[in-house]
């Protein structure tokens, strides 16, 4: 079921042809230097400090492969998870850098 509430837009609908949430559809993958990442700093429950990246408009396939790279190229681990990408440890400098050498436009959030 889809739902939407700018406008004058969907707000609900059973039609299963109009479910954005079916992962059968496929989102294109926007360019790199058309997008703004927004990397941030969170602290999590246990006091542990991870690095956000946000903002990512393409497939979830991207997204992870996107993930994997950063993960890699700054030696920790990390998930993909509901549309964002959680790096552990406080890496954001790294992953700004990281992010501008492959082309997206970077801002940083938080202090």
């Amino acid at each position: 079921m889809s739902q939407k509430n700018s406008g004058n837009k969907i707000v609900f609908s059973t039609n299963r042809s109009l479910d954005i949430s079916d992962p059968k559809i496929e989102v294109e993958t926007v360019a790199p230097q058309l997008q703004t990442l927004y990397v941030s700093l969170e602290r999590n429950k246990g006091g542990k400090i991870a690095t956000i990246v946000e903002n990512f408009q393409g497939s979830n396939a991207d997204l992870e492969t996107l993930g994997k790279i950063l993960k890699n190229k700054c030696g920790v681990g990390g998930t993909v998870k509901d549309g964002i990408i959680l790096i552990q440890g406080e890496k954001r400098d790294r992953v700004v850098e990281l992010l501008t050498a492959m082309s997206y436009k970077v801002k940083k959030k938080g202090g």
